[in-house]
């Protein structure tokens, strides 16, 4: 074991000196101080300033392979600090980040250290795996003094506020993360991001603060908190998103990103004053989430293989129809991952800009400024642009400089909020645009809606009732099977978990081009549609409840069902 050791501090060592990050004679230096120390070589050379722990980390890192543990832009699992005592973490130099999935995000001193790891994987569950990151002493101790010894639970946090005495205000520094207010807004965003919710929210009521998380579209109710604790809440969270924590009266946006469980998460902050107070909603973005193929978006295969036969032409606008949350911006961002490549340049103007992506130029609309949605598709198109994303169109000018794009032989990807795809028609007429200007010019519209997706552990399967039949159009001779919403663990008792695309994609043909040239009423562009595959979402939706991913009760909640029913369909 000892020439183990001695080979590996030898290979770090002479990495150092090739990297130029240390001279032989340093190394020299710190191999004698070695042989009569236990300390690693690396934390023998940080002491005698020959490098910096930072380097040292990025060193490891990068010969390594592994991610480099941040401490300040992280939010620690309360469940990954139960598996390692306080006193183990200092004597294997180890912190634990993150329990997910039975894998368990350590921060090592010593990522070589596979006697450690040996140790460490004992006090896990049976089968649980290890991912190390790389991590300094000094990181590592600080990580041990901010999260042992403190109550890290919502509810032991809520219990330890209710009984503290007042404590100073100090929210600002890391270093005051004794104080429970910072904890609790730690686990309570750490919370929403497990329970994969959208949306959090902080309501201010008469003498209470309530906080509700939005998981599958749909408002939970997580805890209510004395409202004399709401003051310190809002101002840590004011803090951390970059908003002005003296005015209290003017609405506020604001942005965080932090690490948790080794994913980047943003999340977007707004404030705005109500007569109880300032409320404050958090929209999460997670990355994972958000940048999906195009054949993990949830649609039909069917649906899949016109989308890509219709992102294939070169010209054109390409809509996503759809109100707010909806699922419009992942589609579009699946469908420029699709096609995007280094022989095309993508260009995007949104308002915000969600998400980074590669090879892509993103602009965001501020506000205060010339850069709205049509100057800056003015401005995109001096840039050179094959493909160009606009985030929405509001206006007459927007939707007049897209369609100007459109006719100049670009291709443009666009939101409008319209009921479904062929009313997208009237929206844009209602905006100033010509029918006969859209025909030839609009590639295709797809409408859509997200519907609660049943849970898989214990969704029960029934014979549809003859009442389900008669709305769904089922035959009620042969009533088929249905899935239904149960409750488990799981799935907190919803019977729901997640959510799946029920949508409608009108592809723009010839027949259709001509029928919006001759300003043909909605009806029959509706019924030529057909003929080319179109048929309303709620025919998607019923396919995903004979598939019996959906329930009947999800899919009336999100989709209009009434064409189900119609003599025509």
């Amino acid at each position: 074991m000892a020439n183990t050791e001695v080979n590996k501090n030898a290979r770090i060592g002479d990495a150092l000196v090739e990297m130029g990050l240390i001279s032989k004679d340093q190394l020299q230096v710190a191999l004698v101080q070695k042989k009569h120390s236990d300390k690693r070589l690396g934390e023998i050379l940080v002491e005698l300033g020959f490098i910096t722990e930072h380097a040292l980390s990025a060193f490891l890192s990068d010969s390594s392979g592994y991610e480099t543990f941040k401490l300040d832009s992280a939010i620690i699992d309360p469940v990954a600090i139960k598996y390692i005592s306080r006193d183990e973490a200092i004597r294997y130099r180890v912190f634990p980040i993150s329990f997910n999935e039975n894998n368990l995000r350590l921060a090592m001193a010593d990522i070589y250290d596979v006697l450690v790891l040996d140790q460490i994987r004992r006090r896990l569950p049976e089968g649980a795996s290890i991912s190390p990151q790389v991590a300094g002493d000094k990181e590592i101790n600080d990580a041990i003094d901010h999260y042992y010894g403190h109550e890290l639970s919502i509810d032991g946090i809520l219990k330890e506020l209710d009984g503290e005495v007042k404590q100073g205000n100090n929210l600002n520094s890391s270093k005051s993360y004794q104080h429970p207010v910072i904890r609790l807004v730690n686990a309570v965003l750490h919370d929403a991001v497990k329970l994969k919710a959208s949306d959090v929210h902080f309501e201010p009521e008469g003498n209470f603060l309530r906080i509700r998380y939005r998981i599958d579209g749909i408002m939970s109710q997580i805890r209510t908190i004395h409202k004399e604790h709401w003051s310190a809440i809002s101002h840590r969270l004011k803090i951390m998103s970059g908003m002005n924590i003296a005015d209290k009266l003017n609405p506020q946006d604001g942005r965080i990103s932090l690490n948790l469980d080794n994913r980047q998460i943003d999340f977007r902050v707004s404030s705005i004053p109500t007569i109880h107070g300032e409320n404050i909603v958090m929209r999460i973005l997670d990355r994972n989430s958000m940048m999906v193929n195009i054949n993990s978006l949830g649609f039909s295969d069917t649906h899949v293989s016109t989308l890509k036969e219709l992102v294939r032409k070169p010209e054109g606008i390409f809509i996503v129809t759809g109100p707010t949350g909806s699922g419009k911006t992942t589609t579009l961002y699946a469908l420029i991952s699709h096609i995007n490549s280094l022989d095309i340049n993508v260009m995007t103007l949104e308002d915000p800009v969600e998400y980074e992506m590669s090879l892509v130029r993103q602009s965001q609309i501020r506000s205060g400024t010339n850069m709205n949605f049509a100057e800056g598709i003015r401005s995109m198109l001096r840039q050179d642009p094959d493909v160009m994303l606009v985030g929405e169109i509001r206006d007459a000018d927007t939707a007049t400089m897209a369609l100007r794009a459109a006719m100049t032989g670009h291709q443009i990807y666009t939101t409008l909020h319209a009921n479904d795809a062929v009313g997208t028609f009237p929206r844009l007429v209602d905006l100033g645009l010509k029918p006969s200007l859209m025909a030839g010019n609009i590639i295709g519209i797809v409408a859509q809606r997200l519907a609660r997706k049943l849970c898989n552990s214990c969704k029960k399967t029934i014979k549809a009732s003859a009442e389900e039949c008669r709305i769904m159009g089922f035959d009620e001779k042969n009533p088929p099977e249905i899935a239904v919403a149960c409750g488990c663990d799981e799935c907190r008792g919803t019977g729901y978990a997640g959510r799946v695309a029920v949508a409608e994609i009108l592809p723009l043909r010839m027949e259709i081009n001509d029928l919006l040239i001759e300003d043909a009423p909605i009806s029959q562009i509706r019924k030529a549609a057909r003929k080319y595959g179109y048929l309303p979402m709620a025919f998607d939706g019923r396919d995903k409840v004979l598939e019996k991913s959906i329930s009947i009760d999800s899919l009336i909640k999100a989709v209009d069902i009434t064409p189900l029913s119609d003599s025509e369909a």
